[in-house]
């Protein structure tokens, strides 16, 4: 299947494939999707559609938790340091930005480029706030974020790399922050980092309700310490009126305790509207279908990029599905339907994306892979055929034309 060549804004997408399997044709229209009716084989087309051929349509790819300002692409290739712990990390992290070093706005243009040539149509991004960066970090991203704007929603979560209540000036910065166009106040393991969960959490709920932000906390620790935090944010959520508008970051807690005490905090997360964000780390995965069973919101980010803290990463939400089905143990087709939902509508309601999906009146934000469905798109590395913002084509744009060399394309299809 060869990329097709299309109009900036295409009329209709003709011979897709939907992700209930159905073939069709999708009508655009002012950048929203018009109609979804059943292909008409033989047809002709309009000069302004483009025959996808079956390729399979998705809404666009979201990346629920990424770091645009920590990334080193754009730059040489830096070798990375093994630490022992998260603030020998912090620490090392922070030696790396005094050296001669590529600017954050560059690297960061360089990894959302890669993004949208990928499909991905919306971004949540955490960028440091602390004593030894400021806002500096925050106004770069900005930046990047109105240069984006046609091609690619940032989100931006204010996040305290190096604690709240243990570094002095932090909670004046993050309240600069969200003034100055941060979307989101973040948090940092308040009981392992901070010592100080009510410190921490009194700091950040106070902030979210004074600026009518969001929150989106990392948790990483584990066992019953980490549940029990998850318990406290969910009662302040819940206070507050914040259903749906909390994440807790990785949460490795979950995948740690005993499956009471994963029923008692499922239950409440899921009573208060708090969702979950997991990469598919390499242990203590979140029990991603049985939290779905009680109700709690799961959904994926690719998390570090090349960076400091981690080497690897393609920015590919479908391949991060694929980790996170593998590390689940993932392998029938509701399964991988599962995976794919935790980067594409799951994503998008824990980004409050109210408009999204593939749908008549949603915005036409999409993308067309080179597979025959949904659990295919998961396990096979396909092809970006196509990707449209607001119903404008903004990819593929390189990436190997988008991307792996060695994808598959869908088995050829009556």
């Amino acid at each position: 299947m060869r990329t097709p060549t299309a109009p900036q804004a295409p009329a209709v997408l003709a011979d897709v494939t939907l992700p209930d399997g159905r073939r069709a044709d999708v009508e655009l229209r002012d950048g929203r999707v018009h109609a979804i009716r059943d292909h008409r084989g033989g047809a002709p087309l309009p000069a302004d559609a483009v025959d996808l051929g079956g390729a399979l349509l998705l809404p666009a790819l979201v990346d629920g938790h990424a770091h645009l300002d920590k990334t080193l692409l754009g730059g040489p290739w830096v070798p990375h340091r093994a630490t022992a712990d998260l603030r020998e990390q912090i620490a090392s992290e922070r030696a790396a930005r005094r050296e001669p070093a590529v600017p954050v706005a560059e690297r960061a243009t360089a990894l959302a480029d890669r993004m949208v040539a990928l499909g991905t149509g919306h971004v949540r991004s955490h960028v440091d706030v602390d004593p030894d960066v400021k806002l500096d970090g925050l106004h770069q991203l900005l930046a990047v974020r109105e240069q984006f704007a046609d091609r690619l929603g940032i989100q931006l979560v204010a996040f305290p790399q190096s604690g709240v209540v243990t570094a002095p000036g932090v909670a004046d910065l993050l309240d600069a922050a969200l003034a100055e166009g941060a979307d989101l106040i973040g948090g940092l393991d308040p009981a392992g980092f901070d010592g100080d969960v009510d410190g921490q959490l009194d700091v950040v709920f106070r902030l979210a309700e004074r600026h009518g932000a969001g929150v989106d906390i990392h948790l990483h620790d584990g066992g019953t310490v980490g549940t029990a935090q998850l318990r406290a944010i969910a009662d302040r959520t819940a206070a507050l009126g914040l259903s749906g508008r909390v994440a807790v970051s990785h949460a490795y807690c979950l995948g740690d305790v005993d499956d009471g005490e994963l029923d008692r905090t499922a239950t409440v997360l899921s009573a208060a509207g708090v969702a979950i964000m997991t990469n598919g780390p390499r242990h203590s995965i979140p029990p991603v279908l049985r939290l779905r069973e009680h109700g709690v919101r799961v959904f994926a980010g690719s998390d570090n990029i090349r960076d400091t803290w981690w080497p690897f990463g393609t920015a590919d939400m479908l391949e991060r599905a694929t980790i996170i089905g593998l590390q689940s143990g993932f392998g029938t087709d509701g399964e991988l339907r599962a995976a794919a939902s935790l980067v594409t509508d799951e994503a998008a309601a824990a980004l409050g994306l109210t408009d999204y999906g593939l749908r008549e009146g949603a915005r036409a934000d999409l993308v067309a892979v080179a597979a025959g469905g949904v659990p295919e798109a998961v396990a096979a590395h396909p092809r970006r055929v196509l990707v449209l913002h607001a119903g404008r084509v903004v990819g593929p744009t390189d990436v190997d034309a988008a991307y792996p060399s060695f994808a598959t394309e869908p088995s050829p299809r009556s």
